[in-house]
């Protein structure tokens, strides 16, 4: 009922909060309770309308198909008078005051830490994106995102595709899902993750709603983890949001040439952890981060040794980070084209190398 008080902002709320020991309250209050605390007509008249039960007023009536529309399809609501409403989240500026749920419950007891990208992102951008969420989600974190397309996607699929749960913040309700291209994964989430909405049913993804939806995946998070951004990123607003709410972020760079790699430079100028490796996280979160009960001791997340004949050895020591035609690798390794294709062909599949437009680079 509160969500859909008309002029209950987060001034008044506070307000309100200041004054009365819990924000439900307000239902039980009295006009001149409501008054004193600062609540205009166009609040205090749905408040009296929920008191005498009165169906037909528009506020009440609102509140009663999205309730009717939460059991239909099987939303839970979340608020900061359940004991599982995430306790990080309770103490930014403007925590929501329902939250929307599809999916496991018990997930929002995990540690979680927030992987955000560009939606344009390269295919490196979109690799380092699951295998960072992979490799975190295996050190028990529950790695949290938006679900748009790019960097988004990639962490819920990293996640998902090695076998462990994932938390997805929507900018719409759960019936009108965007983007219609993740709709499968949103399903895939749903049953071995947590979907979350701070929008009901029925309402439609709009600009302004990512900017709210960004606040949550910070304010849920231990720390967010920009893969790839540019310099107008909504990704740089959800770093700046977690900076805000006092959440560690971290950012990895890129090639000085790519535009989806000034946002990240960018952050680690202003002081963003640079991360090469996912020991570089787990380091800076290791002062409150504990792994969960029965949890085997990580190892180290450098990537494994791999056996290399030395003409694949020779072809990634000519590879830089930055791509290069096979005419300039031919000519740096000496080999002719057709076993230069070769090696990079081996050295694709074991996740060393990735084609891109130009050429071939190093994956980092």
């Amino acid at each position: 009922m509160l969500s859909c008080l008309p002029k209950f902002g987060v001034r008044r709320r506070q307000a309100a909060l200041s004054a009365l020991t819990d924000l439900t309250d307000l239902l039980g209050a009295s006009v001149a309770t409501l008054k004193a605390i600062g609540l205009t007509t166009e609040s205090i008249e749905p408040i009296q309308a929920w008191q005498r039960q009165d169906r037909n007023h528009p506020v009440v009536a609102q509140v009663c198909r999205i309730w009717e529309a939460c059991r239909a399809q099987g939303i839970w609501l979340l608020t900061p008078e359940d004991d599982d409403y995430p306790e990080p989240l309770c103490h930014i500026h403007d925590a929501p005051l329902v939250l929307y749920c599809l999916g496991r419950r018990d997930l929002l007891a995990r540690d979680q830490i927030g992987i955000v990208g560009s939606r344009n992102a390269t295919r490196a951008g979109l690799d380092h994106a699951r295998k960072f969420a992979a490799a975190l989600s295996g050190q028990g974190f529950l790695v949290t995102s938006g679900l748009a397309l790019g960097i988004d996607g990639a962490a819920h699929a990293g996640a998902l595709d090695a076998g462990h749960p994932t938390l997805a913040v929507i900018g719409s309700g759960f019936d009108q899902l965007y983007p219609s291209q993740h709709r499968k994964l949103a399903e895939r989430i749903s049953d071995q993750g947590l979907l979350i909405s701070e929008y009901p049913p029925g309402v439609r993804a709009r600009a302004a709603h990512f900017p709210q939806r960004n606040r949550i995946i910070s304010g849920m998070s231990r720390g967010v983890l920009v893969v790839e951004a540019g310099l107008k990123s909504g990704s740089l607003i959800t770093a700046r949001l977690a900076l805000e709410q006092g959440r560690e972020v971290f950012a990895i760079p890129g090639s000085v040439h790519s535009p989806v790699a000034r946002g990240c430079h960018h952050l680690i100028k202003q002081g963003a952890r640079l991360v090469e490796t996912v020991d570089d996280v787990l380091e800076e979160l290791g002062a409150w981060w504990s792994p969960p009960l029965g949890g085997e001791p990580r190892e180290s997340q450098h990537p494994p040794a791999t056996d290399l004949d030395a003409r694949e050895i020779a072809v990634l020591k000519a590879l830089g980070y930055d791509p290069q035609s096979t005419d300039q690798l031919c000519s740096e390794t000496g080999l002719p084209a057709d076993q230069l294709m070769q090696s990079l062909l081996l050295l694709e599949l074991q996740g060393l190398v990735s084609s891109v437009p130009g050429g071939f680079q190093k994956i980092a």
